[in-house]
C-alpha cells in the first residue's frame, strides 16, 4: 500500500512537469505494428499553380480521415510555418499519413502538399520521387495557369498517374465546361477523368479519395530486400540532431536497427522512428513504400539526396533528383560582427531544412565577414531570410541580388588558375580581367505567359523591351492565350512578375524553366567614389542597358550619401571611360564673414587659403559612408 502511494505521489509530482507528455508519448507508444499491406499504400502528392487550394484540399482531406476536427480553427493545417501563415502561401512540402477504409479495407494514404510558387519548385521535384501518382488541381474560376504548364510537364516526365481536379466549383464565377475544354486542349486530358470538388465547403473530396485509390497504383518496392530509402527531407531538432523525412524502397526499418549512410561507411543506429499525422506518432517498425521520419541522434547527421541504408545492402540504382540550379545570388551579412557565430549557426541550421539554397564564405571591405547565398528566385530570397529572423532571432543584411554569369577565358596560367576555360561569376568583383576574356555568357530562361488575349500587345511590348525573343504561341481557349519567350534571367528575377500583373490587372501569370548560358554583350561597370572603386558596388551590365543604369545608380548614390568636409565625386566606369558622374559639393565655411570692409585682397586671400586646405584634405582624406547608406543603396 505504501509503496502505491509512494508511486502516486511520483507521477502526481512528474504531472506538473512540462516534459511529462513528451516522456510519456516517446516511452510507450511504441506500440503499433506494421499496419497494412503494401499493395493498399498510395504514395500522392498534391500539385497546382499559386492560390488554386492545395492547402485547404489536404485540410479537408484530413478531415475525412480524422485526423483533425471540422471547423476553421483548423485551417491551413499543413502551413506550420509563422511565415507561411503570414504570407498565405506554401514554400514547404509537408507529408501526413493518412488512414482510410475503402470497401472495408484499410488503406494507408500518404499525402504530400507542395508549394505553387515557382521560386519552390525544388520542393515540388523533390516531393515527387516519393510518389505513384499526383492530384493536379485547377482553379475552376482561373483555368490553367503557368504553373499548371509545369507541374503537368513534370509529372509526365517522373511517370506519374495524373488525376486532373477542379476546385473552387461552388463560386459563381466557376465554369467547369470550359476548364476541363482547356485541360483537353493543352494535356490531351479527357473531360470525363476530371474530378470536380469544392475543397473549402467539402463537396466531392470522397470521390476524389475514391480515385486516388484506385486510379494511383501502390509502390513497386520489395519488403524482403535489404533495408534502403532515400532523404527527401531533413530539419534540425535542438535536441535530438537531424531528423530525415524518409521514403523507404526495400527491406524494413526498426527501432535500433543499425544502418549507414551511403556516403559514409559509418555505422548509426535508428533512435526515432515515427509517421507524420501531420504530427509524429511514433512506431516501433516500417517497411517498404512507407513516408515515415528518421532520427540517428544528435550525431547521425543526414541530407537531402542520400541513402540511407543497412550495412549488408550494395549500392544499387540511385534515386536520381536534378541539380538545383540557382537562379538569383546575394550577400547575407551580420548586422554587427559580434553576431557572426550566432548567424552561421542559423544559417547552417535553416538550411538543412531548405536544400535549395548554396552557401559561400564571402567578405566585403564595407560589410565585414559574411555569406554568398544561392537561390532560386527573388521570393525565396525574401522567405529565407525572414525565416532566419523569426524562427532563430538572427538579423542579417542583405545585398543587391545578382545572377550568375559565364566567362570564357585564355592563357595558360589563368586557365589553371579557375581549372579550366570556362567560369561561373557569381559575384562581379571576381569577374576575370577583361583582357583574358575570350567571350562572356548570359543566362536565359524559357518564360511561360498565360494571359487574357486583350492583354497580348502589352505583354509582348514588356517581353520586347526586356530583350526577349519569341517562341510559337498556342491558344488556352477562345479567351486566353498562352505566350513564350526567350528571356534573360536579370531581366526577370528583379521586377518582371510585378510588372506583368500590373499591364494586365492581375490576370496574366508567369512561369519560367532554365535554358541554360549564352552569349551575350557584357560589361562590367565600377562605382569610383573620388577615383576609389567600391566593390560592393560593382555590377555586370548588358550594353543596351549601361547608360540608362549608370545614370540611375550615381543619382541613387547622389541621395543618399552624406555631404562630406571635401567635395565627393561619384563616377560610373566602364574600361577606364566615364558614362555617368555626379557630385556631392563639400561643407564649406564662410571665412569672409568677419571682414566689414577693407581691400579686396584681403578676402581673395582667405579664400585661397580655403581652397588650398580643401585640396590638402581631400588628397589625404578617406570618404566615411555609414553602414546604413551602402546598405540602402544596395537594395533595390
Amino acid at each position: 500500500m505504501v509503496y502505491v502511494m509512494k508511486n502516486t505521489r511520483f507521477l502526481q509530482i512528474l504531472k506538473t512537469k512540462q516534459f511529462f507528455q513528451r516522456f510519456i508519448c516517446r516511452t510507450y507508444s511504441y506500440d503499433s505494428p506494421i499496419p497494412i499491406d503494401v499493395k493498399r499504400i498510395r504514395n500522392f502528392s498534391i500539385v497546382a499553380h499559386v492560390d488554386h487550394g492545395k492547402s485547404t484540399l489536404a485540410d479537408r482531406l484530413l478531415e475525412i480521415t480524422g485526423v483533425i476536427k471540422p471547423g476553421n480553427e483548423n485551417a491551413q493545417v499543413l502551413d506550420q510555418l509563422q511565415v507561411e501563415r503570414e504570407r498565405g502561401i506554401t514554400v514547404k512540402a509537408v507529408t501526413a499519413s493518412l488512414n482510410y477504409s475503402y470497401n472495408n479495407e484499410p488503406y494507408l494514404l500518404n499525402l504530400i502538399d507542395t508549394p505553387g510558387h515557382v521560386d519552390f519548385s525544388n520542393e515540388v521535384v523533390r516531393s515527387v520521387t516519393a510518389c505513384q501518382g499526383v492530384v493536379l488541381l485547377v482553379d475552376a474560376n482561373e483555368g490553367i495557369q503557368a504553373q499548371t504548364v509545369a507541374v503537368h510537364s513534370l509529372a509526365k516526365r517522373n511517370d506519374l498517374v495524373i488525376i486532373p481536379t477542379l476546385n473552387k466549383v461552388d463560386l459563381p464565377r466557376a465554369d467547369p465546361e470550359k476548364v476541363k475544354t482547356q485541360l483537353k486542349s493543352v494535356f490531351k486530358i479527357d473531360p470525363s477523368d476530371v474530378v470536380q470538388v469544392s475543397a473549402k465547403k467539402g463537396w466531392g473530396v470522397e470521390e476524389l479519395l475514391k480515385a486516388i485509390i484506385t486510379r494511383i497504383p501502390p509502390p513497386n518496392v520489395d519488403t524482403t530486400d535489404h533495408f534502403r530509402a532515400h532523404i527527401i527531407d531533413t530539419w534540425h531538432d535542438k535536441y535530438r540532431g537531424v531528423l530525415c523525412l524518409a521514403y523507404i524502397h526495400s527491406g524494413t526499418l526498426k527501432m535500433g536497427q543499425t544502418v549507414k549512410w551511403k556516403s559514409d561507411v559509418k555505422q548509426h543506429t535508428v533512435k526515432y522512428l515515427a509517421l507524420l499525422r501531420p504530427s509524429e506518432e511514433n512506431i516501433t517498425e516500417a517497411m517498404a513504400g512507407q513516408v515515415v521520419m528518421v532520427g540517428l541522434g544528435t550525431k547521425g547527421g543526414g541530407s537531402v539526396g542520400d541513402t540511407l541504408l543497412s550495412p549488408e545492402a550494395t549500392d544499387g540504382k540511385d534515386t536520381t533528383v536534378p541539380a538545383v540550379r540557382h537562379m538569383v545570388y546575394a550577400g547575407i551579412f551580420p548586422s554587427d560582427q559580434s553576431q557572426h557565430t550566432q548567424l552561421s549557426d542559423s544559417i547552417k541550421k535553416l538550411s538543412l531544412n531548405d536544400s535549395a539554397v548554396s552557401v559561400a564564405v564571402d567578405s566585403s571591405p564595407a560589410l565585414g565577414q559574411g555569406w554568398r547565398v544561392g537561390f532560386l528566385g527573388l521570393l525565396h530570397l525574401d522567405v529565407f531570410t525572414q525565416r532566419l529572423l523569426q524562427e532563430y532571432k538572427a538579423e542579417a543584411i542583405l545585398t543587391a541580388p545578382s545572377v550568375p554569369y559565364k566567362v570564357k577565358v585564355k592563357g595558360a596560367k589563368i586557365i589553371k588558375h579557375y581549372k579550366g576555360e570556362d567560369v561561373i561569376v557569381t559575384n562581379p568583383v571576381h569577374l576575370p580581367d577583361v583582357s583574358n576574356i575570350v567571350e562572356y555568357y548570359e543566362p536565359f530562361v524559357i518564360g511561360t505567359i498565360i494571359s487574357p488575349v486583350e492583354y497580348l500587345g502589352a505583354v509582348n511590348t514588356l517581353c520586347i523591351d526586356r530583350r526577349g525573343n519569341p517562341l510559337p504561341s498556342s491558344a488556352v481557349d477562345d479567351q486566353m492565350t498562352m505566350l513564350q519567350y526567350i528571356l534573360p534571367l536579370s531581366e526577370v528575377v528583379m521586377d518582371f512578375h510585378d510588372t506583368l500583373k500590373s499591364i494586365t490587372s492581375g490576370f496574366a501569370s508567369f512561369d519560367y524553366q532554365d535554358y541554360g548560358f549564352h552569349p551575350s554583350s557584357l560589361v562590367r561597370m565600377d562605382i569610383l567614389l573620388n577615383g576609389v572603386i567600391v566593390d560592393e558596388l560593382t555590377s555586370i551590365v548588358h550594353i543596351s542597358r549601361l547608360e540608362y543604369n549608370a545614370r540611375s545608380l550615381t543619382a541613387r548614390l547622389k541621395e543618399m550619401i552624406p555631404r562630406q568636409m571635401v567635395q565627393v565625386a561619384i563616377q560610373a566606369v566602364v574600361g577606364g571611360k566615364v558614362l555617368a558622374r555626379e557630385t556631392i559639393k563639400a561643407y564649406r565655411k564662410d571665412v569672409t564673414a568677419k571682414l566689414y570692409g577693407g581691400d579686396i585682397t584681403r578676402r581673395k586671400k582667405l579664400l585661397k587659403q580655403q581652397a588650398e586646405g580643401k585640396k590638402k584634405m581631400r588628397s589625404v582624406a578617406n570618404i566615411k559612408i555609414p553602414r546604413n547608406t551602402f546598405i540602402d543603396v544596395l537594395k533595390r
